[in-house]
């Protein structure tokens, strides 16, 4: 019979007492429960006894925490956390220090538990512990201790870090700044000085003053990596309380003193695994550097600014520095201004007026910076996307100035600038410590790759959207795989082309569907071969049905009209001439007839005898890509008949016809697609009846065979 709900079974172990085994019922009080414990170990004075979990955190067991025991726990029997507390700091009174020692690590062990913390912060014990701090008598383990307890019992926020004097202060930084021997200490000081510069502001600035940034640059240089790792979080906290100016002028010095450099090179490619907590830091040193570009972001463009206007002047002249200065030079203040608006709109700006594009925030003046950044720092590409864009009349040109504008807004959404750094995000890109304005380089890169997207999409202004969209993607499956720098990105997301987003697109909308598990692929293999069959009888039907064809006279004219079709009975093509405009002939009035048996091979494109003739153009290629040929038998030579499909749909339903016809396989696109739209119509109506039923991706594995058989059962014997 299974115990009842609020009756748990447990063990309670004490050193030199057998464990006892209970049952603990959770309604009845703990101190009853205390009793009968120490009654079992013939132990007076239950008071002075409490439940700890034996193992882990070793938390003190109340009335407010119980329910957390589970069925198997071991608990133990120790010391209430009153009485533990105050023996402990009585201890911390003696002279010995082996005897202060113990107590210091025994109350850095029971300090993470609040109801302990409670009692020896009740007793002064926070005080105490920051006399000994203070006086820093022993550099060694005693003060190592001592500042662990200390850190963990502030932790628990009872008392306030705005409690902590300056004096205090300047002692912890102290042993920051000093060459020790023993790592624990300056490794416990940076964490405690990194939350009271989170929980604090105005010690924070006591620390900012007092601790630095070329100390930090030490430890962050030394091998010990848990040093590193709190040397690193101090940084991040300085850098997150500090002003946009003084964080710029921190992270200027910094980047004097080459830290991303030594960040890139000993700490991201170190050959020791990158801890969670130092992952973090990164994430938010990160965060905090792409968060200078914040205030150009939420600024836009002003009209009236001297500066910004010769800026985007600057832009223009760049482009189209040659034309514009040639022509303009003998022009009226009126024909220049309208020549300089008419270059503007080439650049790539939807109004004649760019500062009116610029007036959205954010990307604001970020998207200004940008666009100067890559005209200076890729001159060549700057001019070429302009210039080969600028020059198109047939609606496909890329505008440089809106692509970037939407391309730097998209950049920072994806990098998100601007946003608050997370408490627990990890997902740093390495390739960020890996070069200097990495934001602009990384611009420079992208934008290149949406001029690229948008040619192989051939898109129109009609487009943008769709482009973006893709453009979109490309980046964020390119920014996941988390490059480590910003070549391994650029060759990554120029390898990730128009047509590879759309076949992970299908992939995944497959798996998403469950179309891609085994059992799926196997019942989809085995549909094939019927609905192949049904595409092939639906080709011959076309056929049978007839098409008009024209002819190409030698001058290239499609000047005559001829009808082709198949038996009935699939036995001969039947063809012949016939008039403009005349309704579709039968096919007994067609006088040539080809026997299927005499034919030889389908001959498609540049191998069909009829498109060999020399000349080229897009007329001509147009021609070769519905071309095809029947080569067959006419006596000892080799004849051919000779086709130019009307419509690349009649060019794949024909070729695919005397393909299957002449026994071969059916590879156009249109059987492809096809086939495609078959097989999930068919698969889907095959499961319909597993609806919502998860399907695994290997069979369930099929149990042995029984050692004998003798499992039968003679009904005729009745039950007593």
């Amino acid at each position: 019979m299974a115990p009842p709900r609020n009756v748990v079974k447990i063990a309670i172990q004490m050193p030199g007492a057998i464990p006892q085994l209970i049952q603990l019922d959770q309604a009845k009080p703990l101190a009853a429960v205390l009793k009968e414990v120490c009654s079992a170990w013939n132990l007076n004075d239950p008071q002075h006894y409490a439940l700890q979990y034996a193992d882990g955190h070793r938390k003190y067991i109340t009335e407010n925490n119980r329910s957390e025991i589970k069925n198997g726990s071991i608990l133990s029997l120790s010391i209430a956390p009153d009485k533990e507390a105050e023996r402990l700091l009585n201890a911390l009174q003696s002279g010995n220090q082996e005897v202060k020692r113990e107590a210091l690590s025994r109350l850095a062990l029971l300090a993470p538990d609040l109801t302990f913390a409670g009692e020896v912060i009740s007793r002064d014990g926070l005080q105490r512990l920051g006399a000994i701090i203070e006086d820093g008598d022993d550099l060694g383990e005693v003060l190592a201790h001592g500042l662990r307890a200390f850190s963990e019992l502030m932790e628990h926020g009872v008392v306030s870090w705005e409690t902590l004097s300056n004096n205090f202060v300047k002692k912890v930084v102290s042993y920051v700044n000093m060459n020790l021997m023993d790592a624990s200490v300056p490794q416990l000081a940076l964490g405690l000085l990194e939350s009271l510069a989170l929980s604090s502001p105005p010690l924070g600035q006591l620390v900012k003053q007092e601790v630095p940034l070329e100390r930090l640059l030490v430890h962050l240089q030394v091998v010990n990596q848990p040093l590193q790792t709190k040397a690193m979080a101090l940084l991040t906290a300085l850098l997150q309380n500090a002003s946009i100016a003084d964080r710029q002028t921190m992270l200027d010095y910094l980047g004097r003193r080459n830290l991303r450099q030594f960040i890139y090179k000993n700490i991201i490619h170190s050959p020791t695994p990158l801890g969670d907590e130092m992952a973090h830091h990164l994430y938010v040193l990160q965060a905090l550097m792409l968060g200078l570009l914040e205030p150009r972001m939420r600024t836009p463009l002003d009209p009236y600014n001297q500066e910004q206007r010769e800026q985007l002047q600057a832009l223009r002249q760049a482009a189209f520095e040659m034309d514009g200065e040639s022509q303009g030079s003998g022009l009226s203040a009126d024909r220049r201004r309208s020549l300089c608006a008419r270059e503007f709109r080439k650049l790539g700006f939807s109004n004649s007026n760019p500062a009116q594009d610029l007036e959205q925030a954010p990307p604001g003046l970020l998207a200004l910076d940008n666009m100067l950044y890559f005209s200076s720092h890729a001159p060549n590409a700057y001019s070429r996307f302009v210039l080969e864009n600028s020059s198109r009349e047939d609606r496909h040109e890329c505008p440089f100035a809106r692509s970037s504008i939407q391309l730097t807004l998209l950049l920072c959404e994806l990098l998100r600038i601007g946003e608050p750094c997370s408490e627990t995000a990890q997902d740093f890109s390495p390739m960020f410590f890996g070069q200097d304005n990495s934001f602009q380089e990384l611009f420079c890169v992208c934008i290149q790759l949406l001029n690229k997207t948008w040619k192989e999409m051939r898109a129109t202004q009609e487009d943008f959207d769709k482009v973006m969209q893709v453009v979109r993607e490309q980046l964020t499956r390119t920014l996941a795989l988390k490059p480590t720098s910003l070549e391994l990105f650029r060759t990554k997301v120029n390898t990730l082309s128009y047509s590879e987003v759309l076949k992970l697109r299908q992939t995944e909308r497959m798996h998403q569907e469950g179309t891609m598990a085994r059992p799926i692929l196997e019942l989809r293999e085995r549909l094939k071969p019927e609905l192949l069959g049904l595409i092939r009888q639906q080709r011959l039907l076309r056929l049978c049905e007839g098409t008009l064809f024209r002819k190409i006279s030698s001058r290239r004219r499609q000047d005559k009209v001829w009808f082709c079709c198949l038996s009935p009975n699939h036995k001969m093509l039947q063809y012949g001439d016939v008039e403009e405009g005349a309704t579709q002939p039968s096919p007994d009035s067609l006088p040539d007839k080809l026997p299927v048996a005499e034919m030889r091979a389908l001959l498609l494109g540049k191998d069909c005898p009829h498109v060999r003739e020399k000349g080229s153009g897009k007329q001509n290629k147009d021609i070769c890509e519905l071309a095809f040929s029947v080569s067959y038998d006419a006596g000892e030579e080799e004849a051919y008949l000779n086709f130019i499909a009307p419509s690349k749909r009649e060019f794949c339903l024909w070729t695919d016809g005397l393909s299957a016809l002449l026994g071969g396989a059916m590879g156009s696109e249109q059987t492809r697609m096809e086939l495609e739209l078959l097989l999930a119509m068919e698969t889907k109506l095959r499961l319909l009846e597993l609806e919502n039923v998860p399907i695994p991706d290997q069979p369930p594995p099929v149990p042995p065979p029984p050692t004998n058989y003798n499992f039968c059962y003679d009904c005729s014997i009745a039950e007593p």
